[in-house]
């Protein structure tokens, strides 16, 4: 049986100098775009979900550019409008350079997205493709762009669900809520069946990063998701048992997207019916890939690859390393072993 998800949240046009290059000092400047729920979008797709974007964009060039990277992703976008006043919001990545660490500029204040609202889930096309959802993705970052905003995840987590669960990301980010009430975060969070939070962001967004405190602050979800950067993911069960998935060795090339994709493969493991460990697996495999890689989202192996680093003991899940060419198995009295190349 297909399944089928709902991402919902802003994506940006980013602009960026080229690697070993200054912003003052570039000649050039690269496009492309980048958002949270839409990264968790694409991730979702690849892996054979049927997946659909739900946000507004500006009426202009970087929205179409956005809509068309979408589309060639195989996320569905009817569920997008198009300001025709409100400009898409845009980000600036720049990288280290001379010793300055990489930082992230943004210009999304007044953008398109931010004037989502309640108002949202009545068009149409947004009915429909939420009536029809098995899993609805969201994230703490929609809840800062504004009050409409908020209002509208407040309204989408207080609709009647059903069988239908919903997912809330807490990607924490700091700028964002510099002078608002970050309590709402936990409120937020703790009407989703699905909560996925990093220790680190727990501690600015929850004030702790104990998991029995941060399940203790948050009771109601069915499963809360601590990811604890480089070392492991741990899924904690209301009315189950505690799993622990240590994360694999990954020669990383640069860090951004990969909670995204993450996300995305968690959550495609609990669309299928699949345990909480292969589930966790499935998020560590996805993870390492977009760590590989320069962009937001890298490419993930061939399926007969990916069931069978899935289906490793935890001696083999142990020994295995993600690089740039692929995943490489050292098991006991052997070389290494090339599982795959990308």
């Amino acid at each position: 049986m297909s399944m089928t998800a709902v991402c919902l949240g802003e994506t940006m046009a980013m602009i960026t100098p080229g690697q070993g290059t200054s912003l003052a000092d570039a000649g050039r400047l690269e496009l492309g775009s980048g958002g949270a729920e839409s990264n968790v979008a694409l991730g979702l797709a690849a892996m054979g979900v049927g997946t659909h974007w739900v946000s507004r964009v500006g009426r202009d060039g970087f929205g179409a550019r956005i809509l068309t990277e979408l589309t060639q992703g195989g996320v569905g976008v009817e569920g997008v409008e198009a300001d025709p006043s409100r400009p898409t919001g845009l980000y600036v990545k720049v990288p280290a350079h001379g010793g300055s660490p990489a930082s992230v500029l943004y210009y999304r204040r007044g953008s398109a997205a931010s004037a989502m609202g309640p108002d949202l889930l009545g068009r149409p096309a947004v009915a429909g493709l939420l009536a029809r959802a098995d899993l609805v993705h969201l994230s703490g970052i929609t809840a800062a762009l504004s009050e409409e905003c908020l209002a509208l995840l407040e309204a989408l987590l207080g609709r009647p669900r059903g069988s239908q669960r919903v997912s809330f990301d807490v990607n924490w980010r700091a700028p964002l809520w510099a002078g608002k009430d970050r309590s709402v975060l936990r409120e937020l969070a703790n009407r989703a069946d699905i909560v996925l939070v990093g220790r680190d962001e727990a501690e600015h967004a929850f004030g702790t990063g104990d998991e029995a405190e941060i399940r203790a602050l948050l009771p109601d979800p069915a499963v809360i998701v601590i990811k604890n950067e480089a070392v492991s993911a741990i899924a904690l069960e209301r009315d189950g048992p505690r799993s622990e998935v240590r994360a694999l060795a990954v020669e990383v090339v640069e860090p951004v997207g990969a909670g995204d994709s993450f996300a995305a493969g968690y959550l495609s493991g609990v669309l299928m019916g699949l345990d909480q460990r292969t589930s966790l697996r499935r998020g560590h495999i996805a993870a390492a890939c977009t760590l590989t890689v320069s962009g937001d989202r890298g490419a993930l192996p061939p399926p007969p690859v990916l069931d069978r680093v899935l289906a490793y003991s935890d001696e083999g899940w142990k020994r295995t390393t993600v690089t740039s060419a692929g995943f490489s198995t050292a098991l006991p009295h052997q070389g290494p072993a090339l599982a795959a190349r990308r």
